[in-house]
C-alpha cells in the first residue's frame, strides 16, 4: 500500500447551532420578566431596534417601523424554531406581515386589562384606571434589625462597650439569634470574658426582646422576664422544652410541680411568646409572581392569551436603517449595518415564534388536564412531558424549556406550568392512572377532617384511599404526608392534646 498525502471529498450531514437558533433556544426558556430584560440589551446593541413612544397604538402606519407581531390566535399554523429555521427564514430580513384589523388586538382580555388597556405594552403605573399610584413604593425602606440594635447601642454604650457591642451585633441572624462564641470574641478582642458577657446582658434589654439569645430557650425566657413570668417553674419548663415537644405533659407536671391546670396556663404563655424576635425586621420583600399566561372559560371552551402587560414590543425602524445605508460609505459599515438589520429581523420573529411555541404548549396542557380548570385538583390527571411533546409534534426538549419558569394564572388561582407535570398512581378498580397531587390532595382532606380522638394512621389511610379507588402503598401514604409538612399520627396527636391544653 502506497504512503503518501492525497485529497478526498467527502458528504457528509450534521447539525450546526446557529448563533439565532441558540438564540430562539434561550428565548423558549425565559419567562416574561426576563424577556423584558433581554429585549433592553439588545435594544443597547442594536440601534435599528426600537419600541413604540408612549402613548402609541404601535400599528406603525406610514412610519416605516415594523412591529412585531404580538399575542397570536390559536387558530392557524403555528410552527416551531425547528421549522423556522430549517425554512431559511431567518436569513430574510422581511418583516412578518400583521393584519392589525384583527380581533387579536382587541383590548378585551385580562391581559389587557392588566396592562391599563395599552393594546399589550407595558402596563402604566395605577394600571389607566384612574387610580393613583401608591407612594408608599417610593418611601425608604424600613431599617433593618442591625440598623435598629445599633442605634439602641449608641444610645446606651460607649468606647469599649460600644465596640464590643458592634461585634456582638454583627454576628446576630435575622431571626435574632446571637451566632457569636463569648470566648472567641473576648480573645479577639483581647478583652476579659466577662465584660462581653456584660455588654451581652445589655443588649438582651434592648428592643425586640429576646434578642441576641443563643438558643430557643433563652429567647423565650427574656421574654418571659419582661413579662414579670420567669418563676420556678417557668425556668423549669424551659429547661425541658424537648419534653414539651414530645407532648408528655405528665412528666411535665412532676417537674415542674404545677397541676394540670397551672401546666396549660404555661403552654398558652409560651405560644404568645415570639420564638423569632428578628424577623420583624426583615426588610426582605416577597416578589410576587406574575403569571405569564391566562386561562378563562369562554363558553364550551377555553381562552387562552398571553400576558401582554410584560411583554414589551419590538420595532425594526425601516426610515432609520434607510437614513444610515445612505450615509454609509465603507465596506465595513455596510456590512456592519445588514447585520444589524438582519439580528433585528430575527429577533423580531423569534418573539413571535416563542409566543406562538407557548400558546401551542399552553393550549394542550389545557386540554389534558381540563378536568382540573373545571372540577378542582382532585381531578388532575397524570401527564408527561413526553405526552404534550408527542400531541404537538415537538421535542421533549422544547416542551421542557417553554414549561420552564412560567406561571399559569386561572380562576382556580396561579399555577407554575410544571405542576401540571405529575406522576402517575394506578386506580385499584383498573381504571384510569391518577395524578399523585390528587392523591396528595385527598391525603390532605382526611387528615384535615380527622377527629382528635381518632387520629388516621398511614394504615388507616391507605384503607380509606382504597376505598375511594387508589391503589397506594403505606410508604407512598408516608412520603406524601412528609411531602405536605404534615407529621405523623404520633406527633399530631401530640399537637392536638397541647391544643387542647392551651385552648
Amino acid at each position: 500500500m502506497a504512503m503518501g498525502p492525497r485529497l478526498d471529498l467527502r458528504q457528509s450531514q450534521s447539525l450546526v447551532m446557529t448563533p439565532q437558533l441558540q438564540q430562539a433556544i434561550k428565548l423558549l426558556a425565559l419567562s416574561n420578566l426576563e424577556i423584558e430584560t433581554f429585549i433592553a440589551g439588545e435594544l443597547e446593541k442594536n440601534p435599528l431596534l426600537d419600541t413604540p413612544p408612549p402613548g402609541s397604538d404601535g400599528s406603525g402606519e406610514g412610519d416605516g417601523i415594523d412591529r412585531v407581531v404580538e399575542t397570536p390566535t390559536l387558530s392557524g399554523d403555528v410552527g416551531e424554531a425547528d421549522s423556522l429555521i430549517a425554512q431559511g427564514l431567518g436569513a430574510a430580513d422581511s418583516p412578518l406581515d400583521v393584519d392589525h384589523g384583527a380581533e387579536t388586538f382587541i383590548d378585551d382580555g385580562p391581559a389587557d386589562r392588566m396592562a391599563g388597556g395599552s393594546g399589550g405594552g407595558l402596563g402604566e403605573i395605577g394600571g389607566g384606571s384612574g387610580e393613583a399610584p401608591d407612594f408608599d413604593s417610593f418611601a425608604n425602606p424600613e431599617p433593618g434589625l442591625y440598623e435598629h440594635l445599633m442605634d439602641q447601642a449608641r444610645a446606651a454604650l460607649s468606647g469599649t462597650d460600644l465596640l464590643i457591642a458592634t461585634q456582638l451585633i454583627g454576628q446576630i441572624d435575622a431571626a435574632g439569634y446571637l451566632e457569636a462564641d463569648l470566648l472567641q470574641t473576648a480573645y479577639q478582642l483581647s478583652i476579659a470574658l466577662a465584660q462581653v458577657e456584660r455588654v451581652l446582658d445589655v443588649i438582651h434589654g434592648f428592643d425586640p426582646v429576646g434578642v441576641g439569645a443563643r438558643t430557643l430557650a433563652e429567647c423565650l425566657a427574656l421574654q418571659a422576664k419582661e413579662a414579670d413570668r420567669y418563676d420556678p417553674c417557668m425556668q423549669a419548663l424551659l429547661k425541658n422544652l424537648d419534653i414539651l415537644a414530645k407532648g408528655a405533659l405528665p412528666q411535665l407536671r412532676r417537674i415542674c410541680g404545677v397541676d394540670e391546670e397551672d401546666l396549660a396556663e404555661m403552654i398558652r404563655e409560651l405560644r404568645a411568646y415570639d420564638p423569632k424576635p428578628g424577623l420583624r425586621f426583615s426588610s426582605e420583600r416577597t416578589a410576587s409572581v406574575v403569571p405569564d399566561l391566562f386561562v378563562a372559560p369562554a363558553g364550551a371552551g377555553w381562552s387562552i392569551e398571553l400576558n401582554s402587560a410584560t411583554l414589551p414590543r419590538v420595532l425594526v425602524n425601516r426610515n432609520y436603517y434607510v437614513e444610515l445605508a445612505g450615509g454609509a460609505q465603507d465596506k465595513a459599515s455596510k456590512a456592519w449595518l445588514a447585520d444589524c438589520l438582519t439580528n433585528a429581523n430575527w429577533l423580531v420573529k423569534a418573539l413571535d415564534q416563542r409566543q406562538r411555541t407557548i400558546i401551542k404548549v399552553a393550549t394542550e396542557i389545557v386540554r389534558q388536564q381540563e378536568d382540573f380548570f373545571r372540577k378542582g385538583v382532585a381531578y388532575l390527571r397524570p401527564l408527561t412531558l413526553r405526552a404534550v411533546a408527542d400531541a404537538i409534534e415537538m421535542h421533549e426538549s422544547t416542551v421542557s424549556r417553554v414549561t420552564s419558569n412560567k406561571y399559569l394564572s386561572c380562576p382556580r388561582g396561579l399555577y407554575e406550568l410544571k405542576y401540571f407535570f405529575t406522576s402517575g398512581i394506578q386506580s385499584s378498580d383498573g381504571g384510569e392512572a391518577v395524578s399523585a397531587e390528587a392523591v396528595k390532595s385527598h391525603i390532605k382532606a382526611l387528615i384535615g377532617a380527622e377527629d382528635a380522638q381518632a387520629i388516621l394512621s398511614d394504615d388507616t389511610l391507605v384503607d380509606m384511599l382504597r376505598g375511594r379507588g387508589f391503589d397506594i402503598a403505606r410508604r407512598t401514604v408516608a412520603k406524601y404526608r412528609e411531602a405536605l409538612g404534615i407529621g405523623s399520627s404520633v406527633q399530631r396527636r401530640r399537637q392536638k392534646a397541647l391544643k387542647g391544653k392551651a385552648a
